[in-house]
């Protein structure tokens, strides 16, 4: 919503008075809409559905604080704009705070006072439509990504013969967590649209990296993703397949940020991925749940995350160990991480060695394959 988009209700029992504001209004291109009591004010409130309102305080019944006060009662209008207008100063101005009203202006008006106040008002809405959005975006892609999860859920439970998968239980996993360098910042210096812009392109390539990895969705917040393998459904490359989707998304990362900086802004990807035993099953309460790996191994791998600079996927000693002969690192030596006693060591992974049968099979395919000489 821009502010020339704005739809602004005008309410005031003198018609000569809304039609002044009306004149104003339009003119900076404003839609308006209009009322002269109350009772049609709370009507065109809820059908018109307004950006903001313009309200005068004495009306007939109900007058201004009344009408305020009932559209603070209302969910869809509990956070609506509201500036009161009245010809007394004298209390009312603390009255009219009181019935919830955003801002007071006395009559006479000043003109620019009053489309300062405005636009000061709208831009405010649009955050909390942006952020009402977006929670509504998070809302929707959890609900795509626990589609993938209650699957896993379903086979779990078959392949038990019975739900005991989903009370408490201790499996070795090992745990992924990622997240954007220089989110804070960029949030706090662009409009709430491009953010969402950005948001939706770092969700959709991470979700197609849990798809691609049968990775377990342990949360999807904003600019932090948790994922971790090996629960509910087994799998006996847990380790590596932490790791690879962690290359994968670098890889990735890597062209959307490309894209990121030509639009100016400075964000750039960092993970860490431990593996260990959690305690995994089901929380949460009645019409709510989640399936959840907590312990620490999870927090161990947030606090990793949390330390990795922009495109490290930092791994372990323990993870390291694991995967040796399959992944090349580079150390970055210890980390003093909040709640562990002891300095972590890390590493930070550079590859994964490719299988020689999977090698040499791309290299047949891209028709790149040494020749073999049969006599030999």
């Amino acid at each position: 919503m821009s502010d020339a988009a704005a739809r602004l209700l005008v309410v005031d029992d003198v018609p000569e008075n809304v039609r002044l504001l009306q004149a104003v209004l339009e003119a900076q291109g404003y839609e308006v809409v209009t009322a002269t009591d109350g009772d049609a004010a709370l009507e065109l409130a809820a059908s018109a559905e307004p950006d903001l309102v313009l309200l005068d305080v004495m009306m007939p019944p109900p007058d201004g604080l009344a009408v305020c006060r009932r559209l603070r009662e209302q969910p869809d209008t509990a956070v609506l704009p509201v500036i009161m207008l009245t010809a007394s100063e004298g209390s009312e101005k603390r009255t009219a705070i009181e019935a919830g009203a955003d801002d007071f202006i006395p009559k006479p008006f000043d003109r620019d006072e009053l489309l300062t106040r405005i636009r000061s008002l709208l831009r405010i809405k649009r955050y909390h439509d942006t952020i009402k959005a977006q929670a509504t975006e998070l809302l929707d892609l959890n609900r795509t990504l626990e589609e993938r999860v209650r699957p896993q859920l379903a086979d779990a439970v078959v392949a038990s013969g019975d739900a005991s998968i989903l009370r408490s239980h201790r499996r070795q996993v090992a745990m992924f967590f990622a997240d954007l360098r220089g989110w804070t910042s960029f949030v706090d210096a662009v409009e709430p649209e491009e953010l969402m812009r950005v948001l939706g392109e770092y969700h959709a390539t991470i979700g197609d990296l849990v798809k691609r990895f049968d990775a377990t969705v342990g949360f999807f917040e904003g600019d932090g993703v948790q994922l971790f393998f090996n629960d509910p459904i087994e799998v006996p490359d847990a380790a590596l397949r932490a790791v690879r989707l962690g290359c994968a998304l670098r890889d990735a990362m890597a062209e959307l940020t490309a894209v990121w900086r030509k639009r100016g802004y400075d964000l750039d990807f960092g993970a860490g991925i431990a593996f260990g035993y959690a305690t995994c099953g089901e929380v949460g309460f009645e019409g709510r749940s989640d399936y959840a790996a907590i312990g620490g191994v999870t927090n161990l791998a947030s606090r990793l995350a949390d330390e990795a600079a922009g495109g490290q996927i930092l791994v372990t000693q323990r993870l390291y160990a694991e995967l040796e002969d399959a992944v090349d690192v580079e150390a970055v030596g210890e980390f003093t991480l909040k709640g562990f006693q002891r300095p972590v060591p890390a590493f930070n992974v550079l590859a994964v060695r490719e299988p020689v049968d999977e090698l040499h099979a791309t290299r047949e395919a891209l028709g790149t394959a040494p020749s073999v000489d049969p006599g030999m």
